[in-house]
């Protein structure tokens, strides 16, 4: 799958999931300042979980994103967590879209949804960040490391997240979700090798280190709006796994990029990194660490074996939905295919990992 094609720009909203437009515009004309119509909507491509919308006015654009219609899996979707993360990070200055509204009742368009900003600049789909020359390709890796790093240096007590989730246990507790999550999704099915994946982590768990900052749950380069001409993160998206927890999952999650195959997901195995200008991964730990104040990143090696499992886990969500009829994405099934390659390279990587 070429996910640059399959993921830029918009398309026509499908049946499954069109808005009442006319309900939407007297919802926005009460809640959204200065919101004047008529209303033209379109779906983003991108996207596996929750439907995200390009809403069109003569003077402005939003977006819109909401929960999909349809059976879901408790606690999943959870756009209000979004909206809440996202609005406490801006008031700091870092880069998300500005939260202008709402909606947690789902009889306006069916579900529950907010309004943001639309960002300007563009999405990159591939870690090689195509089409630039070596130092403009260091200089966006340079700048993502300096986000993440930015992202895990707030103190969330002091914007209003201490209650954003559990302050410990952090990686017990994602172990426990995501195989309960993948044992559990019956319509989706097993796979032999994720259950082997799943009882070396429950097998081989660190102890806690207790660091506890708000993590984005999937930060990776299609993830961010960098800015048209320059070398810069204008917001960051996506932040439905955002929650408290520890740092060093949620760097090393990023870090997966060096860890996959090119042409899996955003991989840059296998590439010759120097000659296009990336940064080593040793390199990018030891940017991330001196801007975080650590000596190290702990644990690395577990951490890789349980962020690819979870990406794994995620796929096999999306395999559940499309087996449910809950899929948002037209991509859906390419994604889900994906369950048994990422187990395989998870389960690669758990054969390597020295503890």
């Amino acid at each position: 799958m070429d996910r640059t094609e399959a993921n830029s720009g918009t398309r026509a909203v499908p049946e499954r999931l069109r808005i009442d437009e006319a309900a939407l515009d007297v919802w926005l004309a009460a809640n959204v300042a200065g919101f004047a119509g008529p209303l033209t909507l379109s779906q983003f491509k991108g996207g596996q979980s929750n439907p995200t919308y390009r809403l069109d006015t003569p003077t402005r654009s939003y977006v819109l994103r909401r929960k999909p219609p349809g059976k879901l899996l408790p606690g999943a979707h959870a756009v209000e967590r979004e909206a809440r993360v996202m609005a406490a990070l801006g008031s700091t200055g870092f880069p998300v879209p500005a939260v202008l509204a709402t909606c947690d009742e789902a009889g306006v368009i069916g579900t529950p949804f907010f309004v943001m900003e639309l960002v300007e600049g563009r999405i990159v789909w591939d870690a090689t960040f195509p089409g630039l020359d070596p130092a403009a390709r260091a200089a966006h890796f340079d700048a993502m490391n300096a986000t993440i790093a930015r992202l895990h240096s707030v103190d969330p007590e002091a914007i209003g997240l201490a209650d954003y989730g559990r302050a410990s246990g952090f990686v017990e507790r994602q172990v426990a979700r995501w195989g309960k999550q993948y044992e559990t999704d019956v319509e989706a099915g097993r796979s032999a090798v994720m259950d082997r994946v799943l009882a070396w982590l429950r097998d081989h768990q660190p102890a806690d280190r207790g660091e506890s900052r708000i993590v984005h749950g999937d930060f990776r380069c299609d993830n961010m709006i960098f800015d048209a001409e320059r070398p810069a993160v204008r917001a960051v998206l996506d932040w439905e796994l955002s929650t408290l927890g520890d740092p060093a999952a949620d760097f090393v999650y990023h870090l997966m990029m060096y860890r996959m195959p090119a042409g899996l997901f955003t991989g840059l195995k296998g590439l010759n990194l120097a000659e296009l200008g990336i940064p080593s991964e040793d390199d990018y730990v030891a940017a991330y660490c001196q801007r975080t104040g650590r000596s190290a990143l702990p644990y690395r090696d577990y951490l890789v074996v349980f962020v690819t499992f979870r990406l794994a886990a995620i796929c096999h969500g999306i395999r559940g939905r499309l087996a449910r009829g809950s899929a948002s994405s037209a991509h859906a099934e390419a994604t889900a295919a994906l369950v048994e390659p990422l187990a395989e390279l998870a389960w690669a990587e758990a054969q390597r990992a020295r503890l």
